[in-house]
């Protein structure tokens, strides 16, 4: 999605991917099969480029470095990685300069939560390598230790939370920042990814101000220039907290290619390139449904339903190009426009009625 919004603007994209087949590697002036955390790969793919970024952080953070210790544009920042694929490091650091998060601590091993019995309930999360769901788990009590990751986390106790929200904010080299509308994000409990989002969220006008702001003074005071997705819980008692970030274009972005003047896509490009940022307002409200495979499903991708969907207004599927297909495995999206945030969800919920995707 990146690359199509930049080949309207005439750019070469050269991409690095472990898949011979990756979507990328279709539409890509330049194509390298090769592990993300091969340096010497990323590195050498790196030195053809003006500008390099990323669209996960799982990337070789050594060649990153000499990249742009050379000279060469690397956005976000190789450090800012190092911030996000730690969330032991992120939780510090909003604690360290007071950004409201919810009480946490870090241990080494599944061992050090007995340390920590006063915090419980919480979730644990593994500092390193937890992605869609993975590297979570509830520790609500004391019997539930011995079932938690033996490896260095953080506890975060948990959050009786109204709703999670997420907020996408911008910043360029100048230092202009441009934020979104707020997003308002429904999960999927059974595997912790998200079923819908809704934008504008359905809060109030101060929640809406206070998590924008938040956003923008994060992104200045990590000094990114980039696209940061910024993941928060509204509480029941109206505290607006930080959860994590994302610094990339996020799942919680994808309704921007239509609800949006400028997409997350577009500003990303601009915020790496140190253009004018562009018009984040919404066009229209929107709501927006993953696409993941079915259940009981593993092969060539088989997406039922989609004619029926497509027949209806203000709907837009994208599919990422994935050949195969497994339960759970995201393999598109479909945006849904309507009249106000309820009537585009309800839309969605339609939608998400139809569409199956099988083998």
């Amino acid at each position: 999605m990146f690359i199509q919004n930049a080949l309207n603007y005439g750019h070469e994209i050269y991409t690095l991917d472990p898949d011979p087949e990756a979507p990328c590697s279709e539409i890509s002036h330049e194509f390298v099969c090769a592990d993300r955390n091969d340096a010497e790969a990323v590195y050498t793919l790196g030195k053809k480029c003006d500008v390099v970024t990323i669209e996960i952080e799982n990337v070789s953070i050594e060649a990153l470095k000499k990249l742009e210790a050379e000279g060469v544009k690397v956005f976000p920042q190789p450090r800012i990685l190092e911030m996000a694929k730690d969330k032991g490091i992120q939780k510090q650091f909003y604690q360290d300069h007071g950004f409201p998060t919810a009480p946490f601590a870090l241990v080494e091993s599944k061992e050090e939560i007995n340390n920590h019995l006063d915090l419980l309930p919480v979730m644990q999360k593994m500092r390193v390598g937890g992605y869609d769901g993975k590297g979570v788990t509830p520790i609500k009590d004391a019997s539930d230790i011995e079932n938690g990751f033996d490896a260095p986390s953080v506890l975060e106790q948990w959050v009786d939370y109204e709703m999670e929200l997420a907020v996408l904010v911008a910043r360029n080299e100048n230092g202009d920042v441009k934020s979104f509308p707020v997003v308002e994000q429904v999960f999927d409990p059974e595997v912790n990814l998200v079923d819908y989002l809704v934008s504008p969220a359905r809060i109030s006008e101060s929640v809406e101000i206070e998590a924008r702001a938040l956003a923008e003074r994060l992104i200045k005071e990590i000094d990114m220039v980039g696209l940061l997705a910024v993941e928060l819980f509204l509480t029941k008692d109206g505290k607006v907290l930080i959860n994590e970030i994302a610094p990339r274009p996020h799942n919680s972005g994808h309704h921007t290619i239509e609800a949006c003047y400028t997409s997350q896509y577009d500003i990303h490009m601009r915020s790496i390139l140190n253009w004018p940022m562009g018009d984040t307002a919404l066009r229209s409200p929107a709501a927006m449904i993953n696409l993941v495979g079915e259940k009981g499903y593993c092969g060539a991708v088989v997406y039922e339903g989609m004619d029926s969907a497509i027949g209806m207004s203000g709907v837009y599927p994208h599919f990422y190009g994935k050949a195969l297909t497994k339960p759970f495995r995201k393999m598109g999206h479909v945006t849904i426009l309507g009249s106000s945030s309820d009537q585009a969800l309800e839309k969605a919920k339609e939608i998400k009625e139809m569409i199956r995707v099988i083998a």
